[in-house]
């Protein structure tokens, strides 16, 4: 069964390749109630995290940069990105979730999601 990728033609090269990669991605990687998808979405200056039931579609926690407790944190994005996952890794142990499975959107794990993923394991999340 081959997927269909719809990309819009006003998108530029590299947001198309890398729409390809994450539609590439989630073909593979599904959550389950045992072991939750933790999603990282990157934009330029903040980073988002959730961890997602793909059977039931439910957010279970999330957590971003965009929190009150973050917006007043100094220090660069990486930084900030190592302080969400260690919020996240928190709040899903909280949850009673131990392991889960990353999706990194098609973003290269490198810098702001290597760091957040560092984090989420120190944390005490298993992926």
């Amino acid at each position: 069964m081959a997927s269909t990728l719809t990309v819009r033609k006003s998108l530029s090269d590299r947001a198309k390749a890398r729409a390809r990669r994450q539609a590439r991605g989630r073909k593979k990687i599904f959550g389950t109630v045992e072991r939750p998808r933790m999603v990282v979405t990157r934009s330029s200056k903040h980073v988002f995290v959730q961890v997602i039931d793909d059977v039931a579609g439910n957010t279970l926690v999330s957590a971003s940069t965009m929190e009150a407790v973050l917006r007043e944190m100094s220090g660069d994005k990486t930084a900030k990105a190592a302080r969400v996952g260690t919020i996240i890794g928190e709040r899903a142990k909280a949850a009673g979730i131990d392991k889960v499975v990353f999706d990194k959107a098609g973003n290269q794990y490198h810098g702001r999601i290597a760091a957040l993923a560092d984090a989420a394991r120190e944390a005490g999340l298993d992926f």
